[in-house]
């Protein structure tokens, strides 16, 4: 193990057994070889890997929307099959949604662009609903052209998104955003089918998959506006 002298903030003590008193030395658990020891190379600040306050609060942000996201779908979708009474009022909860999100973009990307998000976010929305509603009604041929436009949908948030941050890789969004609509179909069709089990299971992994987007969405906030994070 490599040692450098202590430097508060981001390192750890190493123990010694010695009963006689001797100058502490310290390590870093990231500096594993002789360059990373070489402090002309190393900023005396925290890690890199290591997230200030604001930086948790932003990603604590978009995983919370994006949890309401993914929860507030699946409850829109058992509503819908089920008609329950309170459909209205859950696919409504549903709709703010997409002016969460645009909350906590405007602050970095203005009102136009948090709006245009929000556009199209609500659409993406609106076309699953309107999607399971065609489902259950057994109306195939309108369906189908629900899902098609749901897809296209799909490509153009992740088009937006890329446009205006550099490190949201439009493809990536895209495989991500289509990898959701997968999931939210699939959510739908084992609740018209009855094929509860399969249900949850398949809400297990959509939400793990939304997990990730919000990460994503924060890292690239984090990685173009580094100076609102102290980096």
């Amino acid at each position: 193990m490599y040692r450098v002298p202590y430097q508060p903030y981001y390192v750890q003590p190493v123990q010694y057994p010695y009963l006689y008193p001797v100058v502490p030395v310290y390590y870093h658990p990231n500096m594993t070889t002789p360059e990373d020891m070489r402090w002309s190379n190393k900023k005396v600040t925290k890690p890199a890997d290591c997230w200030s306050q604001a930086e948790v609060d932003l990603n604590n942000l978009w995983r919370m929307l994006w949890e309401q996201h993914g929860a507030w779908t699946r409850m829109a979708i058992i509503s819908i099959v089920a008609g329950s009474p309170d459909e209205t009022v859950t696919v409504n909860r549903l709709l703010r949604n997409p002016g969460d999100m645009a909350a906590a973009l405007e602050p970095y990307y203005g009102e136009a662009a948090a709006n245009r998000y929000k556009q199209l976010l609500t659409e993406h929305l609106v076309l699953a609903a309107d999607l399971v509603k065609a489902a259950k009604a057994g109306e195939a041929t309108k369906a189908a052209e629900i899902e098609a436009k749901w897809y296209k949908n799909g490509d153009e948030i992740a088009a937006f998104l890329s446009s205006i941050n550099p490190f949201w890789h439009e493809e990536t969004f895209r495989r991500m955003f289509h990898q959701h609509l997968d999931y939210v179909k699939e959510e739908a069709v084992t609740q018209l089918n009855q094929q509860y089990e399969q249900s949850v299971a398949t809400y297990d992994k959509m939400e793990q998959q939304i997990l990730d987007m919000a990460d994503h969405f924060t890292q690239g906030i984090i990685k173009q506006f580094p100076m609102k994070f102290g980096r």
